[in-house]
């Protein structure tokens, strides 16, 4: 049986008051819909988007994730065009489904982020079978009717419902798996004789209802909760965090102060980590056994080995972080950075596309940028690769065990070589051979009593002002 999945993500989301669309809007640094494509089982035959508001940039972010390996199946889109509701949505992937020759088809909603992998396992695995909760205030939620055995009887849309439907308290999760050739039909046969004048998925899931048994399976809320403006979207990011970070607890990781600190879905954490309060880690991060994240301090995608110090509030951007490297305080680390093992970035250093090999540091106040820096190689406070001339970038090189004095600017293109010796307040522009000492400075002079007679005359002139 080939199942396909359908996830309608065409909402403008009016609610949400944003230029983004809706379904691109982040659950801990992940949008909402790759969230949704995550949990499909894996070995699921394909998966059709139904795009419109926004539809170049959702197009442009499910070729990113395919493009990643974020997304378990081969994704297509369909474009809803003008939106005449969410049976109209369907109807416009038949050709589609059609042509993926779908037996069974689930439908998922691009805005409801937190239906688990096994929920969404069972549903695809499902013949019939429509996802439903209990709300103690149902409100504007569709209402499930049932059989007495349990079988689905119908759905009745909130605005459509009279006062005894009103006061069931089970509602459409907005999530089915049903038989295509029975959806089809029906889908061809729905008509929009409704208070919204729309086309509705639910009449069609009913009429099925009709023909076949279709089972209704209860689910904790927060599974099926929708995402229809920043205060739902605050409001899952919650539950999402609660999920997370206690899963990450039962495995070992400790969290200093678990509600302050915010750990994405992507995330691995090895055994014995500390995330120290108000922490930040998301996208594809990946931080090894005995790690300790200081507070304050955000990862993004971003790989940090065994046994790393990332000290209060720095910035570690697509990089990584060898084996018992200390990072920070107030360090920035960019993208392309390559930190050997056993390397010290300290307070106030920024890097770029710098590659520092075992044991190298720099622990002062300084710029590397476009640069690779040898073993056990000391960069001092104050130190700026320069490589950037107003066009181009360029490369600077240092090797092995060198010495770079404090308040020196290597200006690129420029190679160092092994054992090296670089005086303070140098600008160096040119290769410095190995253990080369290289200096470059304007001559000291010195005027013995010159001190007295500069503050003579200072307060000379203090006088006549």
């Amino acid at each position: 049986m080939s199942t396909v999945a359908v996830i309608l993500a065409a909402g403008l989301g009016t609610r949400m008051k944003s230029r983004l669309p809706k379904v691109l809007h982040p659950i801990l640094g992940d949008p909402s819909l790759l969230w949704v494509l995550r949990a499909l089982p894996p070995g699921l035959e394909a998966a059709v988007v139904v795009v419109h508001h926004g539809k170049a940039e959702v197009l442009a972010a499910l070729e990113a994730w395919q493009a990643q390996g974020l997304v378990p199946c081969p994704v297509t889109a369909v474009d809803q065009g003008e939106p005449l509701g969410t049976g109209h949505a369907l109807q416009v992937c038949i050709p589609e489904l059609d042509r993926l020759a779908a037996t069974r088809v689930a439908i998922l909603c691009g805005d409801v982020p937190l239906t688990t992998p096994a929920t969404v396992a069972r549903l695809c695995a499902s013949e019939a079978l429509l996802l439903a909760m209990d709300l103690d205030e149902p409100g504007s939620y569709g209402r499930v009717l049932q059989h007495a055995d349990g079988r689905l009887a119908g759905l009745v849309e909130a605005k459509d419902a009279n006062a005894e439907q009103r006061a069931v308290r089970r509602v459409n999760g907005g999530a089915y798996a049903l038989p295509w050739g029975p959806l089809r039909r029906a889908l061809q046969g729905l008509t929009n004789d409704n208070a919204q004048k729309e086309f509705y998925l639910t009449d069609a899931v009913a009429a099925v209802a009709r023909e076949l048994a279709v089972a209704v399976q209860v689910c904790d809320p927060e599974e099926l909760a929708g995402m229809n403006s920043r205060m739902d979207q605050s409001a899952l990011q919650s539950a999402a965090q609660r999920r997370i970070n206690a899963a990450w607890m039962a495995e070992g990781v400790t969290f200093l102060q678990v509600d302050s600190t915010l750990v994405g879905p992507r995330v691995a954490l090895g055994r014995d980590v500390i995330l120290e309060p108000s922490v930040r880690l998301e996208g594809d991060v990946v931080i090894g056994e005995g790690g300790r994240v200081g507070q304050g301090s955000v990862i993004l995608d971003s790989r940090i080995e065994v046994g790393v110090q990332i000290r209060p509030y720095c910035v570690v951007e697509q990089a990584v972080v060898g084996a018992g490297s200390k990072v920070g305080p107030f360090s920035r680390l960019r993208e392309g950075t390559d930190l050997g093992p056993e390397v010290h970035v300290g307070n106030f250093v920024e890097t770029k596309k710098a590659r520092l090999q075992r044991g190298a540091k720099a622990n002062h106040l300084a710029y590397l940028g476009d640069t690779e820096i040898g073993e056990g190689t000391n960069i001092g406070a104050g130190v700026i690769t320069c490589n950037y001339d107003g066009v181009n970038k360029h490369r600077t090189l240092i090797g092995r065990n060198v010495f770079v004095g404090s308040d020196t600017q290597l200006v690129a293109p420029l190679a160092i070589g092994d054992g090296a010796l670089i005086g303070a307040g140098s600008t160096i522009t040119k290769d410095v051979p190995a253990d080369a000492l290289a200096l470059s400075r304007v001559p000291q002079t010195s005027r013995e009593g010159g001190a007295s007679l500069v503050r003579a005359r200072q307060k000379k002139a203090t006088r006549l002002s």
